[in-house]
């Protein structure tokens, strides 16, 4: 279970660990993010907290949606 921080609304914070659990190859490129269920369960929030994760990875580039398959992890850009 998380450790909670009092300075960060819970949905930062768990898209904080999603991110952290993709850099370190737990979810590798095109893998499903859990979904919303499964994040209510893990995090103990609202259905609502959990959609906003995802949403906020989609809108980061971090992940992408497939019509009635999931969330995956998206290939990481490249800037330059």
């Amino acid at each position: 279970m998380i450790e909670w921080r009092l300075n960060a609304p819970r949905w930062v914070q768990i898209a904080e660990v999603l991110k952290a659990r993709i850099a370190d190859g737990t979810y590798p490129v095109d893998s499903p993010l859990p979904s919303e269920h499964q994040l209510v369960q893990e995090f103990g929030v609202a259905r609502g907290t959990a959609r906003k994760v995802l949403v906020r990875l989609r809108e980061e580039g971090v992940a992408y949606s497939v019509r009635g398959l999931g969330t995956f992890v998206a290939p990481a850009k490249i800037e330059g």
